[in-house]
């Protein structure tokens, strides 16, 4: 591909980087990313991966735009309340860099339709809000052999990482969590809060890690959870280490379908 004088301007600051550079600036230009949820989370990566000029943004959300999303999901404002979120999304991604291709999908994920919708696309962004999509999405892309870049937040607190269990020994989500907690059990995502700002945080990581899995560059999050506190200002790492006998990417899988469970909302993975 060629880039027009325009886009050269547009992706300058890339350009001028030894790590991107035109070749890699192409790559991004070629890029399929698959966004699950245009709420918190997707609203800071949708944003951040179309002005850098990935290819090709798909992003599926049933929802339609509320006036508490506001506080966090920027992809929305006053003037598309009531609207589905993925066509809002689409709308203000498209005034951000109308390079970019998006897709958006108005339903809901489920073992019925995942793997059709997330097949065609290079890397997977996991936004969701609950467990029951959280294990759906992590099972189909791992039988698809797809890259999930994983974002949760909590309150004060947010965690990414890099899922890629087919390419050497990195985890799952399943090593991290074997199955989701029971129906009741956390509180619901209305009850438990969270700091606006966090999502904007936590998106742009993921956001961040999946240009670096795009342009093939520095030290992804494969293998390791990224622990933020907004309240203490800090950040931690920790390893996560392949479970040798998990029950989807061990050597002896128990799990061979897809599941759909019932929908309980997300807590941090610790």
């Amino acid at each position: 591909m060629t880039f027009t004088n325009a886009q050269l301007e547009r992706y300058s600051r890339h350009i001028l980087l030894p790590e991107v550079g035109g070749i890699g600036q192409k790559k991004i230009a070629k890029a399929k990313v698959f966004l699950v949820g245009a709420g918190g989370l997707g609203s800071p990566a949708a944003l951040y991966l179309a002005a850098a000029g990935v290819g090709t943004l798909g992003i599926i959300d049933n929802d339609v735009v509320d006036l508490s999303n506001l506080q966090r999901q920027i992809l929305h404002s006053t003037q598309t309340l009531n609207q589905p979120k993925a066509e809002s999304a689409r709308t203000t991604v498209s005034r951000v860099n109308p390079d970019v291709q998006v897709i958006p999908y108005q339903d809901k994920l489920t073992s019925q339709n995942i793997m059709q919708l997330i097949e065609g696309y290079d890397y997977i962004l996991d936004g969701s809000d609950n467990f029951a999509t959280r294990f759906l999405v992590n099972d189909a892309a791992f039988f698809l052999k797809k890259t999930l870049i994983s974002g949760s937040i909590f309150r004060f607190e947010g965690q990414v990482t890099v899922l890629k269990p087919t390419i050497g020994p990195y985890p799952c989500y399943r090593c991290l969590y074997p199955e989701p907690p029971p129906p009741g059990l956390v509180p619901s995502c209305q009850e438990a809060g969270v700091l606006g700002i966090l999502a904007g945080t936590i998106g742009v990581l993921q956001a961040a890690e999946a240009l670096k899995e795009i342009l093939g560059i520095g030290n992804t999050l494969g293998g390791r959870l990224l622990i933020y506190d907004a309240l203490e200002a800090s950040f931690r790492t920790v390893r996560v280490p392949k479970v040798a006998n998990c029950a989807l990417c061990g050597p002896n899988p128990t799990i061979t379908e897809l599941i759909d469970y019932e929908v309980s909302c997300s807590l941090p993975l610790h």
